[in-house]
């Protein structure tokens, strides 16, 4: 098959669909997972009104004598790999137009940065960008398949968990501007070392050194320092707090969200919980000056932007003021969590911290870096969530502080109903997978 002919399709369709439940007039890509095979559902799709389908070559469906007249209609494309192709489809589809694409990736910070980049210059374009976090070799082509005439720029955020797979989504973007956050010990499991995550979240630089196109970098990140300076070939537009004249201000129990004051005089109060934000903002800031949008505008979009699904979210209960970032959490966002709690004036403050998935090696050693590194903090209590927390139970070295550690996140939901937890300032991270979301509603 040719994509040529694909795209044609696209073209008369209303987009483009992985899930045949949801697939009228648009074009059904039958792709394989763990525990599925779209391909099972390659016929129901049609049945439901999609307008073509893509199926493997070696499927069972491919091979039924009667799909042969739906393949001379232009209904079902046979593809070796239906992925790839939905790929190829998003990276030809993407070819034709002419427009700014910031490719944005890092450990930490990739949505929340994404989000405010797109408010930033929502105020004077229209905008595509990454929906949530789809973020991978699945989510990136369904971002850019979702460029339309009406687009000025598109923001792609990438995600990854092993080497060569930015380098993947660059191929498939074709990025013009990249902007990476920050590099930190996430999913070490799959790069080997904080150098292989270098090395990988570096690949976005290394497209964008081969193109010739601009990166934005954070000169204040030492790090991201040593990624650009190791390419003397890439176009650099720096920005830091220090080279906006911007500083944070105190965070206190009655101002607990991040305000920036300019050397101007000026304030700029958001919405966000942690200083560690601030370089979120000042990216965002950054593109949108860049790109020419008025710089009141852009800093009104930044304190209009409201973080959503558990990342970094203030929360007031009748009993507890709670500040949420259970979306994610590795080494460096959980060491930037705390210290920023750390800095919050407030009597009664208390942590409740799940474990940190995917560390490979290093997983027992950086559990333990946050042990102790809550054992120094000034709290009414510490109660940690899980196994890899809970194998170090024994480890514990502040008396001062009361401590409990849960198995999971249903021993500590049994806990809270039988605890009284009152006016208390509470800090709740943990990875996604422990679940401490649903905590929310007992405290």
């Amino acid at each position: 098959m040719k994509i040529a002919d694909l795209y044609r399709v696209f073209q008369q369709s209303d987009g483009v669909s992985k899930d045949s439940r949801s697939t009228a007039g648009r074009i059904y890509f039958a792709l394989r997972g763990e525990r599925f095979d779209g391909n099972d559902f390659a016929l129901s799709a049609l049945e439901q009104g999609a307008s073509a389908v893509v199926v493997a070559a070696d499927s069972g469906v491919a091979q039924q004598a009667e799909v042969a007249s739906f393949v001379e209609a232009g209904k079902v494309f046979v593809a070796e790999d239906p992925l790839k192709t939905l790929q190829d489809l998003a990276r030809y589809h993407r070819s034709r137009f002419r427009i700014p694409v910031i490719a944005l990736t890092g450990t930490n910070g990739k949505t929340t940065t994404k989000e405010l980049v797109r408010a930033a210059l929502s105020a004077k374009y229209r905008v595509t960008a990454t929906q949530g976090n789809l973020n991978n070799h699945i989510g990136v082509p369904l971002t850019l398949l979702e460029i339309n005439s009406d687009t000025e720029i598109a923001i792609v955020e990438m995600g990854a968990s092993a080497p060569k797979e930015i380098a993947l989504l660059a191929s498939i973007a074709l990025p013009t501007f990249g902007l990476i956050t920050n590099v930190g010990t996430a999913h070490i499991l799959g790069f080997g070392s904080f150098e292989g995550v270098q090395q990988a979240k570096g690949e976005l630089y290394d497209y964008l050194q081969r193109t010739a196109d601009l990166a934005f970098v954070n000169v204040a990140n030492p790090h991201l320092q040593e990624m650009a300076r190791m390419r003397p070939d890439l176009r650099v537009q720096p920005y830091s707090l220090d080279l906006a004249g911007a500083r944070v201000a105190p965070i206190t129990w009655d101002q607990p969200f991040l305000r920036l004051s300019f050397e101007d005089g000026s304030e700029l109060s958001t919405k966000l919980v942690g200083h560690y934000n601030a370089d979120n903002v000042m990216a965002a800031l950054a593109v949108a000056d860049y790109f020419g949008v008025p710089r009141q505008q852009a800093r009104a979009a930044v304190a209009a932007y409201e973080p959503a699904n558990n990342r970094s979210q203030l929360l007031k209960t009748d009993k507890n003021l709670l500040i949420v970032d259970a979306y994610n959490a590795n080494p460096s966002s959980m060491a930037a969590a705390l210290e920023s709690f750390g800095r919050i004036e407030s009597p009664n403050k208390g942590v409740i911290l799940g474990d940190m998935r995917e560390l490979g090696v290093v997983s027992e050693t950086e559990h333990r870096k946050v042990m102790e590194r809550v054992a120094g903090m000034d709290l009414k209590a510490a109660w940690f969530v899980g196994e890899l927390f809970g194998h170090l139970n024994q480890t514990w070295s502040n008396p001062a502080i009361p401590v409990r550690f849960f198995a999971n996140v249903e021993a500590l939901k049994q806990h809270l109903k039988e605890a009284t937890t009152q006016q208390m300032t509470w800090l709740i991270k943990g990875s996604n997978g422990i679940g401490l979301q649903q905590i929310i509603q007992d405290l």
